[in-house]
């Protein structure tokens, strides 16, 4: 039995403890946001926070979860997921939508961690895959989420 807090909520799971995290929240816990894209931790497609940091949740067995902290795309409620989300919106950043989830739980712990990263940032720390290519609109996104809550901050 593995133990963590999901979404705040704490959570007991009878699995594998080599039970990849996706899996686990897909088809255990029935949280359909996080995605399957690589398997291999490559693409970003499954990224989820564990303790605020990014990870590939395809790519982290369940027993690394223990007495940790996860959130995925269902429970991102900060003001800087729900700023992400607005501008993902704004600016049309998704076509088929597949990596959105991942992208945004990506860009939500840069922000969390770097609250005005510049676009050389952004395309660094931004390593996941958009099979659609609309890395120009992600970067804007996330920059211009970074500006407005940065001027929330100073208002």
């Amino acid at each position: 039995m593995t133990s963590f807090t999901l979404n705040n909520e704490k959570v007991s799971v009878d699995a594998d403890p080599e039970t990849p995290l996706l899996w686990v929240l897909r088809d255990i816990l029935k949280l359909k946001g996080t995605k399957f894209g690589c398997g291999a931790g490559l693409c970003g497609a499954c990224t989820v926070h564990i303790d605020g940091q990014a990870v590939r949740s395809c790519a982290l067995p369940l027993q690394s979860t223990e007495g940790k902290s996860v959130v995925t795309i269902e429970g991102l409620a900060s003001e800087v997921g729900k700023r992400l989300q607005q501008e993902w919106q704004t600016q049309r950043v998704a076509q088929c939508g597949y990596c959105q989830s991942g992208m945004i739980m990506a860009a939500s712990a840069l922000l969390e961690r770097d609250p005005t990263p510049d676009r050389e940032t952004i395309k660094r720390e931004m390593s996941n895959i958009c099979r659609c290519g609309t890395y120009t609109r992600i970067a804007q996104a996330v920059e211009t989420a970074a500006l407005d809550l940065a001027s929330e901050v100073t208002s």
